[in-house]
């Protein structure tokens, strides 16, 4: 970033916290913990949580020398290539858990919160993923630590499991209401099974994630396939984003709910994905466009810069927007967009994708093992 960066400008942003939204930093690498770097977007800023991506990781270990002695160490032990990437993840991971612990405390939970993957090749395994899970969580040992898991139908049977032995959540690549609803009740049962085995509901947390622009991304790219045309391109998501923050209200009015709000538990806390990789630009209507009390944008460095600089924030834009959202739906049915079908490829390529980073990132590892110097 340069001289004048989002550190210096970061009033949109503390306003965006004051609207109950938590700026959260995504794409984080070893060279976003460099001594102090965090520490400022989170005092400076208001960044409340950070979540790693393979491509980001895999960037950082092929480009820069930030990894470098970790990398040295490994390599003289001879450690094979998936317990050197393991490793790197978790120090990655209880750093970052460290800068934001002061977050985690004086919030008493609700933020300053560190999400990293799994293995994207264990996504259709639900027992595969329980089993990654637990081990990053013992890496990490850290209350702040969340483990990501993309919401196939396995899993979301690994999120239950997960979440019922006291293991924190971030469940990703949700691109409907109907996948989001299936999140929510594995949240709900696995917080239940958590009670029933005497777990503490305070000390476990989720966030379930939308990736807003890819999901707009899609769904104008077929109406213009179709010669249907967008008009008004990138109005799908917010729509969607509205819908599911209605069954959001609506499962935290339910009964079931309230029992396990009397033992403390934390609500699951709705995230916009609102990044474009190329450009951080179309991301900053996303962010002010997505508001409500309680929920989270995710943005990398460069596009928190931007929402600093050109962001303009007009209050809660989710509450009360159901109808109206169900109106854009009805209109993208009636223009030959499924958007369940939309979901479906969408999760099945955000998998590949992730699939496709990781691939990137154990060969940068595995470059680097072999010439831990260079």
């Amino acid at each position: 970033m340069g001289e004048r960066s989002v550190i210096s400008d970061g009033e949109v942003l503390r306003e965006l916290l004051a609207e109950g939204v938590s700026p959260w930093l995504g794409g984080l690498c070893r060279s976003l913990l460099a001594p102090g770097r965090l520490a400022a977007l989170v005092r400076e800023a208001g960044v409340r949580g950070a979540t790693s991506h393979p491509r980001a990781l895999a960037a950082d270990v092929a480009r820069g020398t930030a990894y470098r002695q970790q990398l040295s160490h490994l390599a003289c032990r001879s450690v094979p290539l998936d317990t050197s990437v393991q490793a790197l993840c978790a120090y990655d991971l209880r750093s970052a858990c460290d800068e934001l612990l002061p977050v985690f405390v004086s919030t008493q939970g609700r933020d300053g919160h560190v999400s990293m993957d799994l293995d994207p090749r264990l996504a259709h395994d639900a027992r595969a993923t329980a089993v990654a899970a637990v081990a990053l969580n013992r890496a990490a040992c850290r209350p702040n630590a969340l483990v990501k898991i993309p919401a196939t139908d396995e899993g979301i049977v690994a999120v239950g499991d997960c979440l019922a032995r006291g293991i924190g959540v971030h469940v990703t690549e949700i691109f409907s209401v109907r996948r989001y609803e299936r999140v929510v009740d594995a949240y709900f049962d696995g917080l239940e099974r958590a009670l029933a085995a005497g777990r503490d509901l305070a000390a476990i947390s989720s966030l379930a994630s939308l990736p807003v622009a890819r999901l707009d991304a899609e769904i104008d790219a077929r109406l213009r396939a179709s010669g249907a045309g967008t008009a008004e391109p990138g109005t799908a998501s917010p729509a969607v984003a509205r819908l599911v923050y209605r069954l959001y209200e609506e499962r935290l009015g339910s009964e079931r709910w309230r029992i396990l709000a009397a033992a403390h538990a934390h609500p699951q806390r709705l995230m916009w994905e609102v990044d474009t990789p190329e450009d951080p630009a179309p991301a900053v209507p996303y962010v002010a466009g997505l508001v409500a009390w309680g929920t989270v944008s995710v943005m990398s460095e460069a596009t928190l810069e931007a929402v600093a600089r050109g962001c303009r924030l007009q209050g809660d834009t989710l509450s009360g927007e159901a109808e109206a959202a169900r109106a854009v739906v009805t209109g993208l049915e009636r223009r030959g967009v499924s958007l369940e079908e939309v979901a479906k490829k969408l999760e099945t390529d955000g998998v590949d994708r992730l699939v496709s980073s990781w691939r990137a990132l154990r060969g940068a590892v595995d470059d680097r093992l072999r010439r831990p110097r260079g």
